[in-house]
């Protein structure tokens, strides 16, 4: 099966001066992700995770190599992708619904049909937010919901389209631990019924191997990546798994490759 996201030897410089000098933001990155699968991205800060990112949703396009995403050349911006960030940037006037309901509203094909199927979608955002624990808040305001509800609503808007792949960039980061384990389980359980992509940026190791089938560890700017870790933990995953000694090792393992290289000595230019 052919994988369903293939950097290709992808490096990035920001502008055409940058590149003129030879300094890229990211150098030679080769990655494949099978369909359906979850891969996490973990580095130092400043490694190019963020910008891994964009290349992988077209918001940035290679200054060499290419970007193919369901067998097609990334070329611009996708549409079968759904993103959700740190903060959930929720708009404050509009209902946890009408905001969950905003891609329909502005992204086509479901732009020129909403207002013909507006009690369709209606009806599918209602069962998102119920999935996730929102029913009941469908008309509550985000300044009305607690940060890890806001969350669950930020990633239902960006899940609503259906799309086929999804790219976090770390979700969680702002929130309580409680509250981050309860949402890894939801977005666990979303994944496995829908079986979409996720590429998941994340500083959190635990969250990385809980949710990931392969964690790639990038190396500090200009980023590459040095070490690909498949999870071998059965799915589903229960949160007990985190405080096992196995779980604790492959963390341990990956602790060790990112301590490693915020030792190495910088690169001379």
């Amino acid at each position: 099966m052919p994988p369903f996201v293939d950097f290709r030897k992808v490096w990035l410089a920001y502008d055409d001066e940058l590149l003129a000098r030879r300094q890229f933001a990211v150098e030679d990155i080769s990655l494949q992700a099978q369909p359906g699968e979850f891969i996490a991205i973990v580095g130092p800060s400043g490694c190019g995770k963020s910008t891994f990112m964009k290349l992988a949703t077209g918001l940035k396009r290679p200054s060499q190599g290419a970007v193919l995403v369901d067998g097609r050349e990334v070329a611009g911006p996708l549409k079968i992708t759904g993103m959700a960030f740190q903060a959930p940037s929720l708009l404050p006037w509009r209902s946890t619904l009408r905001n969950v309901l905003l891609p329909l509203e502005i992204v086509e094909p479901h732009r020129s049909q909403f207002r013909a199927r507006r009690a369709e979608y209606d009806a599918k955002a209602r069962a998102l937010l119920a999935s996730v624990g929102l029913a009941g808040y469908e008309d509550k305001f985000p300044w009305q919901l607690s940060g890890g509800m806001q969350q669950r609503a930020s990633i239902c808007r960006a899940l609503i389209h259906e799309p086929k792949m999804l790219l976090l960039d770390e979700p969680f980061g702002a929130l309580d631990a409680f509250t981050r384990e309860e949402l890894w389980c939801t977005l666990r359980d979303l994944q496995a019924a829908q079986r979409f992509n996720v590429i998941l940026v994340t500083h959190d190791l635990r969250e990385a191997v809980f949710l990931a089938d392969t964690v790639h560890v990038m190396s500090r700017g200009p980023g590459r990546m040095l070490v690909r870790r498949e999870i071998g933990f059965e799915r589903p995953r229960d949160l007990a798994l985190t405080y096992t000694r196995e779980f604790s090792d492959v963390v341990l393992e990956l602790r060790e490759h990112i301590g490693s290289i915020r030792r190495a000595p910088e690169a001379v230019s």
